[in-house]
């Protein structure tokens, strides 16, 4: 009997350690099988394919020495016998009210309005920072106010609906994205910005065909557009030689070279023949 229950005690003894084995076997597996798949799951790259990399910061706006910062300013003319304003037709909409005289050419005193002037060349890859303060168009008596407008790339365009009535902003650009949005009297103000510089950037109102303007988007801050007496101005300018783009919607484009030294203020008059 003592004999039988010494073997039996081996025998225990030995399955005891091979459960064990087994045990320890299938633990060194799954680590094995864990570590085998952590590996798997690290993607590498293609070969010839660059390792994914954080998007790049914008680049810095390039700094500007105000104490040598330059002016370039003048008159633009209109050189004939100024055509006289058309009239509107605007008796579709009773809501409607206020001057109905087309702004296409708008001349007082030989003085050319609404013409966009803007540094085209000369600029070189200088960056500029983008305002934080939006620019405002308005829609007042059913006409655009102001007529032609600039803004920064990136900028944002408050648009303001003071009428009576519903209107329709649709930009008919070329280079930026188009959009159509309706706008209630009174509503809130609609935020939109365009990514690349286009120069007289169509845009009308589907609900008021008559009612058009023009947006210059530009590269830089070096831009302006002529008032009812004509007069432009541009500071700020880092010394230097510039091409200026005087453009009008209807009397097309003009380009005029200037250099400014260190703090000069120049003079640059222009006129626009019909």
């Amino acid at each position: 009997m003592r004999t039988n229950r010494s073997f039996q005690s081996i025998e225990e003894v030995l399955d005891n350690m091979k459960n064990k084995t087994n045990r320890t076997i299938c633990l060194l597996l799954a680590f094995i099988a864990v570590f085998l798949l952590a590996g798997c799951g690290k993607k590498e790259p293609a070969e010839g394919e660059p390792a994914a990399s954080t998007p790049a910061a914008a680049p810095a706006a390039t700094p500007i020495d105000p104490a040598t910062a330059a002016t370039v300013s003048g008159t633009v003319k209109y050189d004939g016998v100024a055509p006289k304003p058309a009239k509107i037709d605007m008796s579709q909409d009773p809501n409607c009210k206020g001057s109905n005289a087309a702004e296409n050419v708008v001349v007082s005193d030989d003085k050319l309005a609404n013409v966009f002037v803007y540094v085209k060349e000369g600029l070189g890859n200088r960056t500029f920072a983008v305002p934080t303060a939006p620019v405002v168009l308005d829609q007042s008596g059913c006409k655009y106010h102001p007529h032609v407008l600039g803004v920064m790339a990136g900028q944002t365009v408050k648009i303001a609906n003071s009428d009576p009535t519903t209107h329709n902003i649709h930009p008919t650009p070329k280079d930026n994205r188009e959009w159509n949005e309706s706008q209630a009297p009174q509503a809130s103000a609609l935020e939109k910005s365009f990514a690349r510089e286009e120069i007289l950037l169509p845009v009308k109102c589907n609900q008021h065909p008559w009612m058009k303007m023009y947006i210059s988007v530009t590269k830089s801050p070096f831009y302006a557009v002529t008032g009812p007496d004509g007069k432009f101005e541009i500071k700020g300018l880092p010394p230097g030689d510039y091409t200026l783009a005087f453009v009008h919607e209807k009397l097309g484009e003009q380009d005029q070279k200037v250099t400014l030294g260190a703090k000069e203020s120049k003079t640059l008059d222009l006129s626009f023949k019909p």
